[in-house]
């Protein structure tokens, strides 16, 4: 099978496809993208690497940012963590506060706003330098020394934040957050302004595709045990309330960022980042589900 053939195919077929997204809007930085642009690239477990379109155009991966907060959070805390989390799919959008009554201040699952948010304040209890210690996780794992913040998109995030604040200060309330509020949510908005391109994205997610193992230093990230029940969570809770919608019709483990981002994995072979900016009504890539799905259609690969 060549994969190189079909992500070209698949990538020239779903370009000329009539775009029905449109940009996050709400956070103000992220209108300012080329509405257009639209790259792919995808990273092997045996070093076959191939890119397309704007592939090495950095974007804001938001969301996605998610896994790897947890994947570092959970290497921390280990199983204790699900006291504070649960692995159940929402339901209900990213950002909303409904549940959290309910369930007495404990989130769904970490991938909703909620969680990452509880997350955020594990990592803030657990490290001494939070920030400095995240990049220097994801770097490590990626072998690239240039990922960074974006200072003008966590400016944009925080002066909008407002759902965001609402849910850290009612999860404070139910004694589910150890810090001050305003230090969490510092962490959080700076976590989801981290920018990378297609294909630092898709080469910093093989790792979770290669059993917990970091393909480019053969060091454990995670154990296999958390790494399935990570790539778990992404398969049920990844795309927000599409989740099954993506579940159905791609068949892979992934997560999606409203930066227009997603990165799926398939376990023991592949990982692949896809970035089209304009969104649908679930706040996923129109052309980046549309591409996975043709994707695992033509190759045959995923899960199910």
């Amino acid at each position: 099978m060549n994969l190189e053939e079909i992500v070209r195919a698949t990538y020239e077929e779903v370009k000329n496809t009539d775009d029905k997204g449109r940009l996050a809007s709400y956070i103000p930085e992220l209108v300012n993208v080329d509405s257009e642009s639209f790259g792919v690239f995808i990273s092997t477990i045996d070093h076959t690497n191939f890119g397309i379109g704007n592939f090495n155009e950095k974007f804001s991966i938001q969301s996605i940012a998610k896994v790897l907060s947890l994947s570092l959070a959970y290497s921390i805390l280990g199983e204790k963590i699900w006291t504070r989390l649960g692995v159940e799919p929402s339901g209900t959008a990213f950002n909303s506060l409904v549940q959290l009554e309910a369930d007495k201040g404990i989130p769904r699952n970490p991938f909703i706003n909620a969680g990452a948010i509880v997350i955020s304040d594990i990592l803030l209890s657990k490290l001494k330098n939070p920030k400095e210690e995240f990049l220097s996780f994801i770097r490590s794992i990626s072998n690239n020394s240039e990922l960074n913040y974006s200072s003008k998109i966590a400016a944009s995030e925080k002066s909008v934040g407002f759902r965001n604040v609402a849910l850290c200060n009612f999860i404070k309330s139910f004694g589910n957050i150890e810090n001050e509020p305003s230090d969490v949510l510092d962490f959080y908005f700076d976590l989801c302004s981290l920018e990378m391109n297609c294909k630092e994205l898709s080469e910093l997610f093989l790792f979770l595709a290669n059993n917990g193992c970091n393909i480019f230093a053969n060091n454990s990230i995670l154990t296999k045990s958390q790494c399935k029940r990570i790539n778990a969570l992404m398969q049920t809770c990844g795309f927000y309330d599409e989740s099954g919608e993506f579940a159905f019709k791609v068949g892979l483990p992934g997560k999606s960022g409203v930066g227009g981002g997603i990165v799926a994995i398939h376990p023991n072979h592949y990982a692949i980042a896809v970035w089209s900016p304009k969104l649908n009504e679930k706040g996923n890539s129109y052309k980046g589900m549309k591409f996975l799905e043709e994707f695992t259609t033509k190759s045959q690969l995923s899960i199910f």
